[in-house]
């Protein structure tokens, strides 16, 4: 009786022996897991975006204010060299 309840409720050779069962489900789901929190990472550091420096961004207002033509060629040469 008690090598009957264990042959039936006992531990499954099918989920990890030869006759090969779910396990490389499992195996698979783990291992796209892996990939996903991978692609997740390398995602997130590349979407990051580069903190400017401050000299940069006073750049990039000096030059939006000459093309609208709110400063003249000299003055924007001149503050150009003193932002360096």
């Amino acid at each position: 009786m008690l090598t009957e309840f264990l042959v039936q409720w006992g531990p499954n050779p099918g989920w990890h022996g030869p006759q090969g069962g779910p396990g490389w489900l499992i195996g698979l789901f783990f291992l796209v897991l892996v990939a996903a929190l991978i692609a997740t990472v390398v995602w997130l550091a590349v979407r990051r975006p580069r903190r400017r420096s401050a000299v940069e961004r006073a750049k990039e207002i000096l030059a939006e204010r000459f093309a609208k033509g709110e400063i003249g060629t000299d003055e924007y040469r001149e503050r150009l060299t003193e932002l360096g």
